[in-house]
């Protein structure tokens, strides 16, 4: 097989597609924002307060929960869920393969075990069928990642801990507004005990910095939750538990709350795009001989990411970035291959379907404010890439 060749004289002339564009987010709703940012200023309330609560009244509606407790990130959402079930050494949790780090590293940083479970080849997410065999009498919960904007099988992996008695923490960092099929289809984070958010600026709801929340429906969950955020303590400098600073600055609940009314129109954009990709490279003759678009197999997608497998994946994000056209790679290498988790004795091919992912996926430019002109750059890039190659 041969090499691309980006000196061919019929390569078309380069467009630039950033990956992210938070500055055109921002502009949307500059006017807006600038009055929540002066508003906090002036009121001197800078934590908790009441733009927290106003921000965990309207997620928690969004969302379909009873609570929503703001904090400081999507990490400690998660962090925060197991210390609220008092995981802790001699406890393992059985989480994906194929995911961001912090699902496994919140379980070994309280220095329980966690229990990797290979990933479905379509969506990404938990292998459900894995997981009743990872079951053990330290199992303390399962934590099933809503990858890329799409719901795993939450409703199966509840089939199976229901039977053992076992609390389901979702990972919903990725997948605000991820919603099962049906008009009464219930959203991520609103399925298990716990659900985790994160905000970090790059997500679909994004703040101006670090904040996430963690959801639940049960009250003495989110008392619980409530008193880990500052320090185990419902009262100054008494303290019923060991907790943390895991509290959501003021600011980020202000603007994060102007942000939640523009969620849904933005991620219909955002469904919009990745409809228009997949066409694109339908189109273009790249499915499924070099490229293979997302699937969307479990109810609405939101798209936080637009994941091809390709073909020759390296080499094509080199050569879209050499002409300006954002690409990443999330996730390299799966988590039981990471040096860090080396003692817990894992070894390759272990986890065959989220080592060929890892090789594999590749994502492409997709956010609200991305053009058709962009999308149909980024389809043109790809196709020079193969058709060069070929």
């Amino acid at each position: 097989m041969m090499h691309p060749m980006p000196s061919n004289p019929a390569s078309p002339e380069p467009v630039a597609v950033p990956m992210l564009n938070l500055a055109a987010n921002f502009e949307e709703l500059r006017a807006a924002l600038t009055r929540e940012l002066l508003d906090v200023a002036n009121s001197g309330l800078y934590v908790l307060g009441p733009k927290v609560a106003a921000f965990e009244a309207a997620l928690a509606a969004y969302c379909g929960v009873r609570h929503a407790i703001g904090v400081s990130s999507g990490t400690d959402a998660l962090l925060m869920a197991m210390m609220a079930l008092a995981i802790g050494p001699g406890d393992e949790v059985i989480v994906p393969a194929f995911t961001f780090f912090a699902t496994a590293g919140t379980v070994a940083r309280l220095g329980a075990r966690p229990v990797f479970a290979d990933v479905d080849p379509h969506t990404y997410n938990i292998d459900v069928s894995q997981v009743e065999r990872l079951i053990t009498p330290r199992t303390k919960a399962v934590v099933p990642v809503h990858l890329y904007g799409q719901l795993a099988d939450t409703r199966g992996v509840q089939a199976i801990t229901g039977r053992h008695g076992i609390p389901i923490i979702e990972d919903a960092a990725q997948a605000i507004g991820a919603q099962e099929a049906g008009p009464n289809g219930v959203r991520a984070g609103a399925i298990g005990e716990f659900g985790t958010l994160s905000f970090y600026p790059t997500k679909n709801l994004g703040a101006l910095g670090d904040a996430g929340a963690v959801l639940t429906h049960d009250d003495g969950h989110a008392e619980v939750l409530r008193n880990l955020r500052v320090h185990g303590s419902g009262h100054t400098y008494y303290h019923e538990r060991i907790g943390g600073n895991f509290r959501i600055d003021a600011l980020q609940a202000a603007l994060l709350t102007v942000k939640l009314q523009r969620l849904e129109d933005w991620t219909e954009q955002r469904r919009a795009c990745a409809a228009r990709y997949t066409t694109l490279l339908e189109a273009a003759g790249l499915v499924p001989e070099h490229a293979r678009p997302p699937r969307e197999l479990c109810g609405r997608h939101v798209y936080h990411q637009y994941v091809i497998r390709a073909r020759q994946r390296d080499a094509l994000m080199t050569f879209l970035r050499e002409r300006k056209i954002g690409a990443a790679i999330y996730y390299p290498l799966p988590l039981h291959l990471q040096k860090c988790f080396a003692g817990l004795g894992y070894k390759v091919g272990d986890f065959p379907h989220a080592e060929q992912a890892a090789a594999e996926v590749l994502a492409l430019p997709i956010y609200p404010e991305l053009t058709e002109g962009q999308q149909q750059a980024v389809v043109t890039a790809i196709t020079h890439f193969y058709r060069g190659s070929d």
